[in-house]
């Protein structure tokens, strides 16, 4: 349920380095367990529904949130074939798929809600993934979503600084201007306010986006961040709930 790694299939310069097995396919367990529980929540009082992870990784983050969504049905979908390896072990049901060129293989209307974690970052495309993704849900399903936020406490006061924001990224081969260490091939990023207008403009409603903590905040550090949830819009990292229209 989620990971730093694509269902879309990227171009071809970018192909050898989601397919490198060094590129990070999952992220923290804090943010796949307080997604889940959104989403329990919201399918309380019924069972059997079909919940699709999109973006499923190397299965870490299902796997975190399986025991929250007990009696439910998941769902892996990739595009990576080494993520799809490592995930079939802990997920039960795996398939390759990607968001462009022919869609998901899944039929129209499948899905009782999808998991779309730490993706949409990733997207040359994110507005033809979002229809893609209201294709499979039924009416009125959930889109549970995550991605990092633009704004979050830290990078206000990194860019009054001048320097790069954490998550933003200038180069696939190393890290330039910012903290960290690791490149996992963000594109695209979003504050509360952007990605709350996209999905409206997607198809979707009654958007409600909360936050969660990012497990790469340094650890005199986490108190704050773990604090900062309080207010999405300076949370580390984005969580959407929205329903197909």
């Amino acid at each position: 349920m989620g990971a730093d790694n694509p269902v879309s299939a990227p171009p071809p310069g970018l192909r050898d380095f989601y397919e490198n097995p060094a590129v990070p396919v999952a992220s923290g367990d804090g943010r796949s367990r307080r997604q889940a529980r959104l989403l329990a929540d919201a399918l309380r009082g019924r069972t059997g529904q079909v919940v699709v992870d999109v973006g499923c990784g190397d299965g870490t983050a299902a796997a975190t949130a399986a025991p929250i969504l007990t009696g439910h049905r998941l769902i892996g979908v990739d595009w990576s074939q080494d993520a799809l390896r490592r995930a079939r072990p802990r997920m039960g049901s795996v398939v390759r798929g990607e968001l462009e060129h022919g869609g998901l293989p899944l039929a129209d209307g499948c899905a009782d809600a999808v998991l779309f974690s730490e993706i949409l970052e990733h997207l040359v495309d994110p507005d033809q993934a979002l229809d893609e993704l209201r294709r499979i849900l039924k009416p009125g399903g959930h889109l549970m979503l995550s991605t990092p936020n633009l704004a979050a406490w830290y990078n206000r006061a990194l860019l009054l600084a001048g320097v790069q924001p954490v998550f933003s990224e200038v180069s696939l081969r190393g890290i330039h201007g910012r903290p960290g260490s690791e490149v996992v091939g963000h594109l695209r990023l979003y504050t509360a306010r952007a990605l709350r207008s996209f999905l409206t403009a997607s198809g979707f409603e009654d958007v409600k986006i909360t936050g969660a903590p990012f497990h790469g905040v340094p650890r005199p550090l986490r108190l704050v961040d773990r604090a900062a949830c309080a207010v999405p819009g300076a949370a580390s990292i984005l969580l959407a709930h929205a329903r197909r229209r």
